[in-house]
C-alpha cells in the first residue's frame, strides 16, 4: 500500500519554502485588504471616526494573529517529524475503542497538506460549523453596523443607562451572574456572543471601557461554561457516558461555579479601579475615544424618530433574547443554535433598519460597512481550525492519548492522575475547541481506567470541565475569541496582557480545587 504521508528531503524543503512564501502573501493581502476597508469608510469630508464600523478588525491585530496562527500551524505539521503515528479502532459514532491502539512509524505529513490546510479545511468534516461560524460573524458584523449608523444603538443605549441610573456595579454584578448562568445550566457560549457588541456599548456609557463589555459578557459566559453545573454539553454528555446522574457531585460545581464568580467579579472590580483612576490605563483606551466619538451620547432622545428607533429595535432585541431563551431550554433546537441565531438576526436586523432608514443606505452599511470590515476574520478562523485538521491526518493525537493512559496505569497517587488528565485536556483544548468532540475522544479509555484506580467517574468529569473551558479565553485557537475580538476590534496581544494573570489564578486555584476533591475521594 503507498503511503500517503511518505514525503523526500528535496519535498520538504520546497514546502517550507512554499510556506513561508504563502504566510508572508496572506499577511501583506490582509494588510492591502484592510487598509482598502479603511479607505473605503472615508468619504468626502467626514472624519474616520464617523466612518468606522462599529465592528472592524485593525490591520496590527490581524497580522499579529495570522504570524502567531501560522507559527501554531507550522508546529502542528513539525510534530508529525517527530512523533509516530498511531490509532484507536472507532465505532460507528466515532467513540475510541478501548484497547484497540496501534502504532505505526514516523513519517511526517506532507507540507503541501499543511501549507493548503486553511483552504481544505472547507472540505473537512467541520466544514459546516465552519462556514456557520463565518457568516453567522459576518451577519452579526453587518446588522450591528446598520443598528449603529441608524441611531438604534445611542438610543437603546442612553434609554438602558437612564434607567440604570448611577447603580453601575450592581449592573456589572447581575450583568456577569446572568452571563454565567447560561453557560453553567445551558451551556451558551458562542450564542451569547450575539449580545457583546450591546453590552460593549452598555459599558462605554457607563463610563468603562470595551474591555468591561468583553469581560461581563464573552469572559462571563465562558468562565460559567467551564464551571458547569448541568451544561449538558460537558456534564451532560459526560455523565452520560459514565451511566451516572447529573446531580451526582453537583454540590461541589456548585461551589466552583461560587467561586469562579467571585474570582471574575473581583478581577472586572479591580480594572474599574484601575481605569477610574487613569482611564488610560484601559488596554482599549484609543479605541473606545473612536467609539464614543460618533455614539452621540448626548443626543436629544424625545424626538418622534428617536422613538420610532427605539421601538423598532427593542423589539428586535426582545425576539432575539425570547430565542436564546427557547434555544436553552429546547435540547432538540439547541444543536442548530448557530444557523437560527444567524438567520433571525439577518431578518430581523435588515427588517429593523428598512423602518428607520432608507433600504439603499440600510444595504450600503449591512454590506459595505459590516460584512467588508469582517472578511479578514475568515481567514483567521479558517487558520485557526485547520490546526485540528493537520494533527487529525498526520495521526499524532491518537499516539499522545496512548502515551498518557499507558503513563496512568503506573501511576498508585489519584491527585497526580488526576492533575496528568488535566494536562491532557489542554493539550488536547488546543487542537480541538468542541466540548463533546473531545469527551467521545476521550472519556470511552479514561473512565474504565479511572475506576479501575480507585478514582469516581464525578471526579473525572470535574477535570474535564475545568480543563475544558478556561483556556478558550486565551488561544488563539478558539474560532470564538478571534471573532469577540474582532467584532469589538481588541487585539489579541491587548487581551492576553489583560487577561494573563486571570488565566495563572484559574490555574493555580482549579489545581487546588482538584487536589481538595482528590483528598475527600469525591
Amino acid at each position: 500500500m503507498t503511503n500517503l504521508f511518505a514525503i523526500s528531503t528535496t519535498d520538504t524543503i520546497i514546502g517550507w519554502v512554499l510556506g513561508v512564501v504563502i504566510i508572508v502573501q496572506l499577511v501583506v493581502v490582509g494588510c492591502l485588504s484592510a487598509r482598502l476597508i479603511k479607505r473605503r469608510k472615508s468619504a468626502g469630508n467626514q472624519t474616520s471616526a464617523q466612518e468606522k464600523s462599529f465592528s472592524s478588525i485593525s490591520t496590527r491585530s490581524f497580522v499579529t494573529v495570522v504570524i502567531l496562527l501560522g507559527v501554531i500551524i507550522l508546529l502542528s505539521g513539525l510534530i508529525s517529524f517527530v512523533l509516530p503515528q498511531g490509532s484507536f479502532q472507532r465505532d460507528e459514532q466515532g467513540t475510541i475503542i478501548p484497547g484497540t491502539y496501534v502504532q505505526g512509524e514516523i513519517e511526517g505529513i506532507p507540507f503541501w497538506r499543511v501549507l493548503t490546510a486553511p483552504v481544505r479545511v472547507f472540505g473537512s468534516s467541520d466544514a459546516l460549523t465552519i462556514i456557520m461560524i463565518s457568516i453567522f460573524l459576518l451577519v452579526m458584523s453587518g446588522v450591528f453596523n446598520v443598528m449603529d449608523k441608524t441611531g438604534g444603538v445611542s438610543v437603546f443605549v442612553r434609554k438602558l443607562v437612564a434607567k440604570c441610573g448611577k447603580r453601575r456595579i450592581p449592573v456589572i454584578c447581575v450583568a456577569t451572574l446572568i452571563f454565567m448562568t447560561f453557560g453553567s445550566f445551558f451551556g451558551m457560549f458562542e450564542e451569547l456572543v450575539t449580545l457583546l457588541p450591546i453590552m460593549v456599548v452598555v459599558m462605554l456609557s457607563m463610563g468603562f471601557d470595551t474591555m468591561m463589555g468583553l469581560g461581563v459578557c464573552m469572559l462571563a459566559a465562558c468562565f460559567g461554561f467551564s464551571a458547569a453545573i448541568t451544561n449538558p454539553f460537558s456534564v451532560g454528555l459526560a455523565s452520560q457516558f459514565a451511566g451516572i446522574s447529573v446531580i451526582d457531585g453537583i454540590w461541589l460545581r456548585i461551589v466552583l461555579f461560587v467561586c469562579v464568580y467571585a474570582i471574575v467579579v473581583g478581577f472586572l472590580l479591580l480594572h474599574i479601579r484601575r481605569i477610574s483612576k487613569d482611564p488610560t490605563k484601559s488596554p482599549s483606551f484609543d479605541v473606545d475615544r473612536d467609539k464614543l466619538a460618533h455614539l452621540n451620547l448626548d443626543a436629544k432622545e424625545d424626538s418622534p424618530q428617536n422613538k420610532k428607533i427605539f421601538l423598532t429595535y427593542s423589539i428586535f432585541l426582545s425576539i432575539q433574547l425570547v430565542l436564546l431563551v427557547l434555544i436553552a431550554a429546547i435540547r432538540a433546537i439547541s444543536d442548530y443554535a448557530i444557523p437560527i441565531l444567524a438567520a433571525s438576526f439577518l431578518i430581523g436586523g435588515l427588517t429593523s433598519g428598512l423602518c428607520v432608514a432608507k433600504p439603499k443606505k440600510v444595504f450600503d452599511w449591512f454590506f459595505r460597512g459590516g460584512v467588508l470590515s469582517m472578511l479578514p476574520a475568515i481567514l483567521l478562523i479558517a487558520m485557526a481550525s485547520s490546526v485540528k485538521l493537520i494533527l487529525s491526518e498526520s495521526n499524532v493525537l491518537d499516539t499522545i492519548m496512548n502515551f498518557v493512559i499507558v503513563k496512568l496505569d503506573t501511576i498508585d497517587s489519584p491527585f497526580v492522575i488526576v492533575l496528568m488528565l488535566y494536562a491532557l485536556i489542554l493539550f488536547l483544548q488546543v487542537f480541538i475547541g468542541s466540548a463533546s468532540a473531545k469527551i467521545f475522544l476521550l472519556l470511552p479509555i479514561v473512565l474504565p481506567i479511572s475506576q479501575a484506580l480507585g478514582i469516581s467517574p464525578t471526579l473525572v468529569i470535574l477535570t474535564y470541565c475545568i480543563a475544558d473551558g478556561f483556556t478558550d479565553m486565551i488561544l488563539p485557537t478558539n474560532p470564538v475569541l478571534l471573532i469577540g475580538l474582532s467584532m469589538v476590534n481588541v487585539s489579541y496581544g491587548k487581551w492576553v496582557k489583560w487577561t494573563w494573570w486571570l488565566q495563572l489564578l484559574m490555574l493555580v486555584f482549579t489545581v487546588c480545587v482538584l487536589l481538595f476533591a482528590s483528598v475527600i475521594s469525591y
